[in-house]
């Protein structure tokens, strides 16, 4: 059986060629719009999550400074008892 011959549309080479070219930039620019669209996502997903990790460090931070001045408190605090104990001691004996 010889293959079956398509019937023409009636457009020339450079017509179908135009058409693919076309088509192929029509893609091309979608493909381009949502890469953008992409990127400006992340873009700003990074933003907000460089923001929110500022506000947690600065958090961190003070709670930093309140311990260490807690932690310095307690040192003296204890220094102090322990110079009160071996005064006592010394009296003692």
């Amino acid at each position: 059986m010889p293959p079956e011959k398509r019937p023409k549309r009636g457009l020339s080479d450079a017509d179908d060629e135009d058409d693919d070219y076309r088509r192929r930039r029509d893609r091309n620019n979608e493909a381009v719009k949502k890469s953008r669209f992409k990127s400006k996502q992340r873009t700003q997903e990074t933003f907000t999550r460089v923001n929110k990790l500022k506000a947690e460090n600065q958090m961190l931070e003070e709670k930093v400074k309140t311990l260490t001045k807690d932690l310095q408190f307690l040192k003296d605090l204890f220094l102090e008892y322990a110079s009160n104990s071996q005064n006592s001691k010394r009296i003692i004996f």
